[in-house]
């Protein structure tokens, strides 16, 4: 099961999630109370592994703001919404994960934004807010291959919502906090044993 970590900004939550098998490291570039800015992003993941994937989180960004953290993060993957990534001049080397919405509109042009990137993601209206989607729903997407799953996981949940509805992956950040935006090393170290053991069950 793939696990993403979303909202760092710590380098000893990096490396708490990195030492507990952390497939994904996350940080955000957008107004939160999880924002960081590209300079520190870029501190705090030097000894990152090239094995753990560094996901520059962004909403709507402008030309300006991906420059920037393109250039001072050099992020591996760019995760925006899905209906903001074709405006983007995005570096070929650069992966990119669509967000796709519990309340979006599945239309023509937003499935082939999806068919065109290898893993994207499904989560509920706000980033960031503990807020849960419908996991039938999720399970249906997930049926097309390549979903990360996020919204209002956690510890005591996330073995079930991948049971439920088997995505490629799942992706955490509220869940794994003690307040709003400060991360707990514990949680982070459950959540992932918790993902992994019921990944080995689907």
């Amino acid at each position: 099961m793939f696990v993403k970590i979303c909202g760092l900004s710590e380098e000893e939550h990096v490396e708490v999630a990195i030492d507990a098998g952390a497939d994904a490291l996350g940080f955000v570039f957008a107004e939160s109370v999880r924002k960081i800015d590209p300079a520190q992003a870029a501190a705090i993941t030097r000894k990152v592994p090239d094995t753990v994937r560094k996901v520059a989180v962004m909403l709507h960004p402008s030309a300006e703001e991906l420059q920037s953290v393109l250039e001072e993060f050099e992020p591996d993957i760019l995760q925006a919404d899905v209906d903001s990534l074709p405006g983007l001049d995005i570096p070929e080397r650069i992966e990119c994960w669509p967000v796709l919405r519990d309340s979006s509109t599945i239309t023509s042009f937003v499935i082939a934004v999806l068919q065109s990137s290898e893993n994207f993601l499904f989560e509920g209206s706000r980033s960031g807010s503990g807020e849960t989607v419908d996991w039938a729903v999720a399970a249906r997407v997930a049926a097309q291959g390549g979903m990360i799953l996020a919204g209002g996981l956690g510890v005591d949940n996330v073995g079930e919502a991948i049971e439920t509805v088997r995505p490629f992956g799942v992706d955490v950040s509220s869940g794994v906090e003690n307040t709003p935006g400060r991360k707990d090393s514990e949680l982070i170290r459950k959540f992932i044993g918790a993902a992994k053991a019921a990944g080995k069950n689907v």
